[in-house]
């Protein structure tokens, strides 16, 4: 609820992508979840699925408690759900074209959503109703260092479908 209220509904707020106007109108044949669209989704899916329980994993491997461990899981979804984000804002532009601080709306929904993350992984009546603990700064890294990898991986499959987009024009 809170990433669906902090993050997505932010982009309501998102200007529109400059030269739309121009573009030729979408085939009403055509669905609205193409392909590609339909691909990024599965890919997104597949790479926040395997961050999850991979650091999940790796945390109980590493001696932490299972409390920890969902703590970690729970961080990395939201923080990947985050990441991704910014490259929803555009389906083929990247973020540093759109401009970071273009959406005021957005980066405070970011912000809120990291002080409610902050306060669900280290406050006592948080953990206490969501069988969490707290963790250490090397699991912050590894969750920082995935989401910024599923960011990468989009933002390639972005600048790739534009790249094929104009081998066709």
């Amino acid at each position: 609820m809170t990433t669906a209220l902090l993050l997505g509904l932010t982009l309501a707020f998102e200007s529109g992508e400059p030269g739309i106007m121009s573009r030729p109108p979408r085939n009403p044949r055509q669905t609205i979840l193409h392909f590609r669209l339909v691909l990024r989704i599965v890919l997104v899916g597949l790479m926040l699925a395997a961050a999850c329980f991979g650091l999940f994993e790796w945390a109980l491997a590493s001696g932490a408690s299972e409390a920890a461990a969902r703590t970690v899981a729970v961080n990395m979804l939201v923080m990947g759900e985050l990441f991704y984000l910014f490259n929803c804002r555009s389906l083929s532009r990247s973020m540093f074209v759109l401009g970071l601080w273009s959406n005021r709306w957005l980066l405070a929904g970011v912000t809120g959503m990291i002080l409610l993350q902050l306060a669900f992984t280290y406050t006592p009546a948080m953990n206490v109703a969501f069988h969490g603990a707290p963790i250490g700064l090397d699991a912050w890294v590894r969750i920082i260092a995935l989401a910024a990898t599923i960011y990468a991986v989009v933002g390639m499959e972005k600048w790739i479908d534009q790249r094929l987009q104009l081998r066709k024009a």
